[in-house]
């Protein structure tokens, strides 16, 4: 299962930064350039920024196990955005394959 989100902000490659180092310790986090992942045992989180916008793109292998990873991401980028409080983080699901759905 996948989700997203693309965020509007001047400070994506410093959020994108601190994300990474954030979460190095209880994860595995790299950092290139304009691109991040982490890799946590529930899934992965990919990030990418821009000048004015930072994505996200989350995937694991159930429902719930992404649900975790967009909360755990979203939380601590509201904490590194504090001076930011109107933040948009609008999650969007991708559609489950049809052979997938019960």
């Amino acid at each position: 299962m996948r989700s997203s989100s693309t965020i509007v902000t001047d400070h994506s490659h410093l959020y994108m930064a601190q994300l990474c180092h954030h979460f190095v310790d209880g994860a595995v986090a790299v950092l290139r350039d304009r691109e991040g992942r982490i890799a946590f045992e529930a899934g992965e989180v990919y990030l990418r920024s821009s000048p004015v916008t930072l994505m996200i793109l989350a995937q694991a292998p159930e429902p719930e196990a992404l649900s975790v990873l967009e909360q755990t991401v979203e939380d601590q980028l509201r904490r590194l955005a504090e001076r930011e409080p109107d933040l948009d983080v609008e999650w969007r699901r991708a559609p489950q394959p049809v052979d997938a759905r019960p």
